[in-house]
């Protein structure tokens, strides 16, 4: 029996988030803009970690790299994507993990912590080492994925390091240096993985 009211159908969670993805492809957002927002959510973490607020410095990064995260995510699904978006995304992710780790090296350096100072330029030159690898992998036709330290992972050990450091006020604990010394380590094991990958399958395909 009707009580005069009209019954309306909830919307499923799933049909809601379909509806705003598709209302953000017919907007003039692009993907070029949720890069450059990522990148100045970076750059503003660089400036918190050498104002050592370490607790917003990691918020700041951790919202900056899920912005790198969703331009590629966005492009793909929206159709927006272009060549020179894609390379401006790698571009700014590699500028933007040096950014923050400077300032992190700066605060070693300011403390006298000449070690995990150092430490910081070794994960500089590893990280973009294992970009680099894959890129030239790549180019001589070669898949190039494998290895344990890739962006995510080193997004992830970063931004427990930057949360959990030394005045960051989560725990007392200071997890901001180990951070470092496991990127530096799996950086440069990853790059000695793909090294190894690429002559095993290089090598291979001579052999055919």
């Amino acid at each position: 029996m009707s009580n005069g009211k009209t019954s309306r159908k909830k919307a499923a969670p799933g049909d809601r988030s379909i509806a705003v993805r598709d209302r953000l492809i017919e907007s003039r957002l692009t993907p070029n803009a949720i890069s450059m927002v990522g990148l100045v959510l970076n750059l503003l973490a660089a400036v918190l970690i050498w104002q050592e607020q370490f607790l917003l410095g990691g918020v700041a990064f951790i919202v900056g790299s899920i912005m790198d995260t969703l331009d590629g995510r966005y492009a793909r699904a929206s159709g927006k994507g272009t060549l020179f978006g894609a390379f401006l995304d790698s571009t700014l992710d590699r500028i933007e993990e040096g950014v923050v780790l400077t300032a992190v090296a700066a605060y070693f350096a300011s403390q006298g912590e000449t070690f995990p100072a150092a430490m910081c330029v070794v994960v500089v030159l590893g990280s973009l080492m294992v970009s680099y690898t894959r890129a030239r992998a790549e180019a001589l036709g070669v898949e190039c994925t494998v290895g344990w330290a890739t962006r995510p992972v080193r997004v992830v050990i970063l931004s427990i390091g930057l949360v959990f450091a030394e005045g960051a006020g989560i725990f007392d604990i200071e997890l901001l240096a180990p951070a470092i010394y496991a990127m530096a380590l799996l950086t440069t094991i990853t790059v000695f993985q793909r090294v190894w990958h690429v002559r095993k399958a290089l090598h291979e395909g001579e052999a055919r």
